[in-house]
């Protein structure tokens, strides 16, 4: 897995975290404005968190299609490493190479979780193993531990259901 410049990663994060944050109806407020805003319902703040906890279980179920009905049809995923990968399509073939190649396990730890309206966002800290599959790709290739942090956005549907609409995650591992 490749290791990410901690500084391009917080540069990746807050962008992500700028642009959505800063959208139409969604202007920019400090973390101790958000703490004293009046809280969301607390079925908008379940739904959101039980977002989380159904984006961990697809990860690690490493099942693709577990996975894709977490996010967003227009998802945006930002890897370490790597150009923007934008829209389910692409996410979905991304994953799937990742998975083909790897039986991954994450732990996501939030560390912020604040709803507003329809949007939600996190920062999380984690720990990922990636062990090759023996038939993939990465086959003979040794395990990967990593630990970093990340931030997701998370969009609740017309539907009422919450799914993540924004992943950017960096290493926090010094570069070789």
């Amino acid at each position: 897995m490749a290791v990410l410049n901690p500084l391009r990663g917080f540069v990746v994060v807050a962008a992500v975290v700028s642009v959505t944050a800063c959208g139409p109806n969604h202007a920019p407020e400090s973390t101790a404005a958000a703490a004293s805003a009046p809280a969301p319902p607390a079925d908008d703040e379940a739904g959101a968190h039980k977002a989380h906890e159904a984006y961990v279980q697809a990860i690690n179920s490493n099942q693709l299609a577990a996975f894709l009905a977490t996010v967003t049809d227009d998802i945006v995923f930002l890897p370490p490493n790597s150009q923007p990968i934008q829209g389910k399509a692409a996410v979905g073939a991304w994953v799937k190479d990742y998975m083909g190649a790897y039986r991954t396990e994450w732990v996501k730890t939030s560390k912020e979780f604040v709803v507003r309206g329809d949007l939600a966002y996190e920062w999380y800290a984690y720990k990922s193993v990636d062990t090759p599959r023996p038939d993939g790709p990465a086959k003979g290739t040794p395990v990967v531990t990593d630990t970093g942090n990340g931030v997701n956005i998370y969009r609740r549907g017309v539907d009422g259901v919450w799914h993540v609409a924004r992943d950017a995650w960096a290493t926090d591992h010094p570069r070789p």
